[in-house]
């Protein structure tokens, strides 16, 4: 099995970390709810993910379960390598499986990152996401909860996710994008923030970059992932599996490109 970095490196909230991150959202039971069918197999993919093979860039969300993959990262992983970003996602309620809906009430912003910060074993989340922009409480508020807290010193760097350039500009007044999470991939080719990321020099992290397992069961993983990794240096995928096997298949899909 590769050891090496694969499709690396870019730097992504002040580290230096693998092109390719890892996607967590599959490690959960059915619905992103409740515990993994199989506990012992969720917590090997991730230390293959990181020991075995390298990746350095863990995405995650306290709405993955919820907060069931934030314990699975801290049994597996912690304590944490010093090269290792740990990056999650705050502001989503998830009433039941395949639910989410979209919370930004200042408030709860605030409790769901102490909360990750206890359930990571954290004093700071290096990455901290807004996962979605709630459309009933201005933006400017809920970026300036993640603003304050970043200054208490219990997040490193901010993020958004499903976010319009428009977004990505107004937010930018008010603190440094660290990265813009979206769906992008073969199937799902256009987005907009995609060149502004590039002339702002902001990291895009693309989620679904196998759309869900459609295209690898088309194509294969190496088709979809080098196309991705081809549009930028800036570009950063973090294909999701639950199977270690499935894992090295796509790590050794992009091992070239290190």
């Amino acid at each position: 099995m590769s050891t090496a970095r694969p499709a690396g490196p870019i730097e992504i909230a002040g580290k230096t970390v693998s092109r390719l991150g890892f996607g967590t959202m599959r490690l959960t039971g059915p619905g992103t709810w409740g515990d993994p069918v199989d506990r012992d197999t969720a917590l090997s993919v991730l230390r293959q993910a990181v020991h075995t093979h390298g990746i350095t860039h863990i995405d995650t969300a306290d709405a993955y379960g919820p907060h069931t993959v934030e314990h699975l990262i801290r049994e597996a992983l912690y304590p944490y390598p010093e090269d290792v970003l740990i990056a999650t996602k705050v502001g989503m309620l998830r009433p039941a499986p395949d639910v989410w809906a979209p919370h930004g009430h200042p408030a709860y912003l605030r409790a769901c990152v102490e909360a990750s910060l206890r359930r990571l074993g954290v004093e700071r989340l290096d990455l901290c996401y807004l996962h979605r922009i709630d459309p009933e409480v201005p933006l400017t508020d809920q970026i300036a909860v993640l603003k304050a807290l970043q200054d208490e010193g219990k997040i490193g760097h901010i993020g958004l996710s499903k976010a319009t350039p428009e977004d990505i500009r107004l937010v930018g007044k008010e603190i440094t994008v660290a990265a813009v999470q979206n769906v992008l991939n073969m199937s799902d080719r256009h987005d907009p923030a995609l060149e502004l990321c590039r002339s702002q020099g902001i990291p895009y992290i693309p989620y679904r970059p196998l759309d869900a397992g459609t295209l690898a069961r088309e194509s294969g993983v190496a088709s979809p992932l080098h196309w991705l990794l081809g549009l930028g240096d800036y570009v950063a995928p973090i294909p999701s599996t639950s199977r270690p096997q499935h894992l090295h298949q796509i790590v050794a899909a992009v091992a070239d490109d290190s």
